[in-house]
């Protein structure tokens, strides 16, 4: 392969790193009006007034909108394929306030500071109501988060308002409870993680306007444009056919904007004045009002016997997902289904997940969607195992880490795997990192404590008979080739590892791939990014798009060089054929003259299976004994991904994720305070680590061949987050003595 397996630079580097205008505040109109919205400063409340009047007598304001002014409809936003996974629970604007940041009113003005103005000239009377805020007091409490009779869901997951239950979710095989009776070794531990939030660079940022059409346009930074189309189109009761999605550079999502945060709001504001309109979030809305990762308290129990193989897992989550239940039933199922299921002798499994309602910010999608969390507990579990039973953490896991051929317990109905290199991933982990050396506890010349813990993990690749995507590949007169594809790329360079994909399968180089932006109007559907979809699932529909172009090219080909010319080849010039060719230009030409042949085609695809990536981490810590306070000195990842279509691009993305594992691990948190509010709230509060805390990262691939995956290749941007942090606490263990059971590590439990 000539375009697959190479550091190709990402097709948008050079206009990122010279500030072209490629992101939306940069490229939407300049003279729009400027958004805001009104926030309740209450955890759970009912609007029994509004005063609207001072605010619009502000200079420069063109609307303020409230619950009276918006369709009374109930939807979700949560950016998921028809019939959505989330409950239909919430409202543009509501008479009802959930959370601390629930928007209360939309104003648009000429300028900010007439927006800002107006925002402190409206006059709310609220009747304040008590908040539930502990997830463990949710369910069937007398405090219900939604008792309003319109509540409604178009898919059976388990929930139900009347209990704060958004979702409830069994899976099992055998009967683990029978069989962790007769285990040699049981471990058991209940594991805690908090909120955390995305953190991405670019806020979301929206602009709206309708066209001289009347058509409502949407400019977003999402990775859900066709799911944003559908949403603005029921919040605003407007025909989906007369809403527009377009999708500019988006400065970074990791899952946030699978949800349609921002967009409602500035195309209700557009709606409303008939003007282009911008809507922006600070950063302390983001925190606020964004859409983090869920909170979960685990429970697990891990069974083995007397030679170490895991014979059963009982694992029972609680997922809270805060004032309204985007992504609460999908993230429970995958807390679950993964880790519980990378053990080839776990043939006893069950699984329980609950997702409650609370009076705190929504949760969403966050990059690993469910498995980051339940890995943090089913690892340190098996670590916590191996303990009990006498042998190494490595061992345990070159045990019972799944083989090719394996049935994967929960995950998918049991799939069987079919591209699996884990125990190489282990093998190559141990050489970069010299597990039996820097595992154990070590006393440096300084005083500081250094140990090494390991974890593994998996994914999936796409959503199995749920994700689709569709591409359109065409042909142009210079010979190049313009791809047309409705997947977002969010930062992940997926436009540049499409258009490798493409490039392999026409025999072209990548410079003459151009790769379209994202716009519903004339891009092929997709799903959308997330899931660990692109690569796997838009670049199957990229393979069978460039086939089918291919066929057209070849027999368009045949007309010009003539029956005779027998086997002809298609490379990065032309067509050839008994030692003559014809180029792509005169193909191109000739079929646009009197022909019936256009040179494009189209082509989508569905996968039947979700193919499973796998990693192993380990991690080196320095611990100091007199503060408790732990750095990461060394990470090492091992990833199998099936075929690794652009190196570079691959590194980065494990390289980022191990970073984002380890602000969870060890300084990112989200805490709510008795009024339902935030204590932190900004990047100078929050804890996100910075490049002074980057460790010394390794980065590596065992590349397995997945026979369904295009060229091979599965999925990578979540499987690298979700063994980091089980790894780091694990690490804290060996050099402390000390298990830790919930998230970020508290120094002060340490010393």
């Amino acid at each position: 392969m000539k375009q697959i397996s190479r550091p190709v630079r990402k097709k948008d580097a050079f206009a990122l790193l010279t500030g072209k205008p490629v992101y939306t505040a940069d490229i939407f109109q300049q003279d729009a009006l400027t958004v805001r919205l009104l926030r309740s400063p209450h955890a759970f409340a009912d609007i029994t007034g509004i005063d609207t009047s001072a605010a619009l007598k502000v200079p420069g304001v063109a609307c303020v909108l409230t619950w009276r002014d918006v369709p009374d409809i109930r939807f979700t936003i949560a950016g998921q394929a028809v019939p959505e996974w989330s409950p239909y629970d919430r409202k543009l604007l509501d008479s009802t306030v959930r959370y601390v940041g629930d928007p209360v009113a939309i104003v648009a003005a000429e300028t900010p500071a007439a927006a800002d103005k107006a925002l402190k000239l409206i006059r709310v009377t609220y009747r304040v109501k008590e908040p539930l805020l502990d997830a463990r007091a949710a369910l069937d409490n007398p405090i219900l988060v939604h008792p309003e009779s319109d509540w409604r869901t178009v898919a059976d997951f388990g929930a139900d308002a009347k209990r704060n239950l958004c979702a409830h979710e069994i899976d099992r095989v055998g009967d683990a409870e029978a069989k962790l009776k007769e285990c040699a070794y049981v471990a058991e531990g209940t594991y805690h993680t908090g909120q955390v939030s995305q953190c991405f660079m670019e806020p979301y940022t929206t602009g709206a306007y309708t066209d001289s059409f009347g058509r409502m346009t949407v400019v977003s930074s999402t990775q859900i444009p066709f799911h944003v189309r559908r949403i603005v189109s029921t919040a605003l009761q407007i025909p989906l056919r007369n809403v527009r999605v377009i999708k500019p550079r988006v400065g970074g999502g990791f899952g946030a904007k699978q949800t349609a945060v921002s967009e409602i709001y500035a195309a209700a504001a557009a709606k409303a004045t008939g003007r282009p309109c911008m809507l922006q979030y600070t950063r302390q809305e983001i925190f606020e009002a964004g859409s983090p990762r869920h909170e979960m308290e685990i429970t697990v129990r891990v069974g083995a016997d007397s030679e170490g193989h895991i014979l059963a897992i009982d694992h029972r989550v609680l997922s809270n997902t805060g004032a309204y239940g985007e992504h609460g039933p999908t993230t429970i199922q995958l807390s679950g289904r993964q880790p519980t299921s990378i053990y080839r002798y776990a043939k006893d499994i069950y699984f329980e997940g609950t997702v409650v309602y609370t009076n705190t910010v929504p949760a969403g999608a966050y990059r690993g969607f469910g498995v980051t969390q339940g890995a943090f507990a089913v690892e340190s579990t098996v670590n916590e195992l191996a303990r009990q039973i006498g042998i190494d953490p490595i061992e345990i896991r070159r045990i019972n880490l799944l083989r090719e051929g394996d049935v994967m317990g929960i995950y998918d109905n049991g799939e069987v795997t079919e591209s699996c290199r884990f125990i190489d991933c282990l093998n190559r982990a141990d050489e970069l990192f010299g597990w039996k050396e820097n595992a154990k506890r070590r006393v440096m010349p300084d005083g500081m404590i250094r140990a090494g813990g390991i974890a593994a993990a998996m994914q999936g690749s796409g959503i199995a008979f749920v994700d689709t995507a569709t591409a359109t590949v065409r042909l142009v007169e210079d010979g190049s080739y313009i791809l047309e594809i409705g997947a977002a790329d969010m930062g992940t360079g997926c436009d540049t590892i499409l258009a490798q994909i493409a490039a392999e399968a026409l025999g072209c180089s990548v410079d003459r791939v151009h790769t379209a932006a994202v716009d519903t109007d004339h891009s092929p559907y997709d799903t959308g990014s997330y899931a660990s979809s692109t690569t796997y699932v838009t670049g199957n529909a990229v393979v069978k798009a460039c086939a089918a172009l291919k066929a057209k090219i070849l027999t368009a080909a045949g007309a010009l060089l003539g029956p005779d010319a027998g086997e002809m080849t298609l490379d990065g010039s032309g067509v050839s054929a008994g030692g003559r060719t014809v180029s792509l230009r005169e193909i191109s030409l000739h079929t646009q003259s009197g022909q019936s042949v256009m040179l494009q085609a189209t082509e989508s695809h569905s996968g039947k299976v979700s193919p499973p990536p796998f990693i192993v981490s380990m991690a080196e810590i320095e611990l100091d004994p007199g503060t408790g306070r732990v750095r990461v000195t060394r990470l090492v990842n091992v990833i199998d991904c099936g075929t690794v279509i652009n190196t570079a691009l691959a590194r980065v993305q494990a390289e980022g994720a191990a970073m984002q594992a380890l602000g969870m691990a060890l300084t990112e948190r989200a805490a709510v305070g008795e009024n339902g509010r935030l204590h932190e709230h900004s990047l100078l509060t929050y804890g996100m680590p910075t490049r002074l805390d980057i460790p010394e990262i390794t980065v590596d691939f065992c590349p397995s061949y997945e026979e369904t995956g295009p060229f091979g290749a599965k999925s990578i941007g979540e499987v690298a987050i979700n063994a980091t942090a089980p790894a780091i606490t694990e690490a804290v263990y060996n050099a402390s003595g000390i298990r830790v059971h919930s998230l970020p590590v508290n120094p002060e439990n340490l010393i």
